[in-house]
């Protein structure tokens, strides 16, 4: 304001100030500034260093903040709960694990996923498959109220006459149409649902199964399915 030619006055005015406290600002420049606040004790502030030591070595997994509660107050912590949890929490916070594509040679691999287009009382799905190599596309619109094993089925021998061939492996998600017991027979060894694996057989490929929660692992088609 005194930049733009105000007058003390002028600013104490509108300030709302007396013209004393709007010269001393003007005159001395450490006034205008806050300095740095005494940082506040907390009841916690001895036991982090033991804390950090704790979650350090649980690591990739992670103690129960009751757990760790239980442990301090054995080393004198008169504190509650909150105020721990408040502090483990920035904590808790793992690196995102680094991403790494996968490719595949031509024929190897194919995508399919299913993607909700239209929801609500006439739902509109749509079964996309993806070639892994080549990122060719097949799109099947079907109204349906949610995913079957036999709309998943048609759609898949209508994708494979579209590519001229069918793939080595073809990539799904853990949805009921798909497989109905993950690792039931052991690690890898799947309960199919029957239709699926009747048709795989017929066709010659080998139906395989991505991460549980890591919809990434078939990045070609989810990524083809937000477009």
């Amino acid at each position: 304001m005194a930049r733009r030619g105000e007058s003390v006055r002028a600013i104490a005015k509108q300030l709302e100030c007396s013209r004393n406290t709007v010269r001393r600002y003007l005159r001395n420049e450490g006034a205008r500034r806050y300095g740095p606040r005494e940082p506040r004790t907390c009841k916690l502030d001895e036991f982090k260093p033991y804390l950090r030591e704790r979650v350090q070595q649980a690591r990739p997994r992670w103690i129960p903040a009751t757990v760790l509660l239980r442990e301090i107050r054995e080393r004198g912590y008169a504190g509650g709960i909150s105020q721990l949890k408040a502090w483990l929490a920035p904590l808790k916070k793992s690196e995102p694990e680094p991403l790494v594509r996968f490719e595949t040679p031509p024929g190897k691999q194919m995508q399919a996923d299913f993607t909700y287009v239209r929801r609500g009382r006439n739902p509109l799905l749509a079964l996309v498959a993806t070639m892994g190599y080549s990122r060719a596309s097949f799109v099947k619109f079907v109204e349906c109220s949610g995913e079957n094993v036999s709309t998943l089925c048609a759609g898949l021998r209508e994708a494979f006459d579209y590519f001229g061939g069918v793939p080595e492996h073809v990539l799904f998600d853990n949805t009921k149409a798909v497989v109905i017991e993950r690792d039931a027979y052991g690690e890898g060894l799947h309960r199919w649902n029957g239709e699926l694996r009747e048709l795989a057989q017929a066709c010659g490929f080998t139906p395989r199964l991505c991460r549980p929660y890591r919809a990434k692992t078939k990045g070609k088609v989810e990524r083809f399915n937000s477009y």
